[in-house]
């Protein structure tokens, strides 16, 4: 079994959302949980619309790098 290290919060962009359109829109900035096992098989844990993290296809999304300041006020308007 491998040992998870400390997972890295980040952002990404929904580009598509065919088919999850109840839990995903276009253009909208999302928390990625960085997740390297997730990684692996081509998904990425997002943070969608319920306030819940789910396993969605990597290929919905583009990663985006934020300024600190930011990503600190982004995390404090989070439910």
């Amino acid at each position: 079994m491998r040992t998870r290290t400390r997972s890295r919060t980040r952002f990404a962009i929904c580009i598509k959302n065919k088919g999850c359109e109840a839990s995903l829109e276009r253009g909208t900035l999302y928390r990625l949980i960085l997740d390297s096992e997730a990684s692996t098989y081509g998904y990425a844990r997002i943070v969608d619309e319920s306030a819940e993290d789910y396993g969605y296809s990597a290929d919905r999304f583009v990663a985006i790098n934020l300024p600190k300041p930011l990503e600190k006020a982004l995390f404090k308007t989070a439910p």
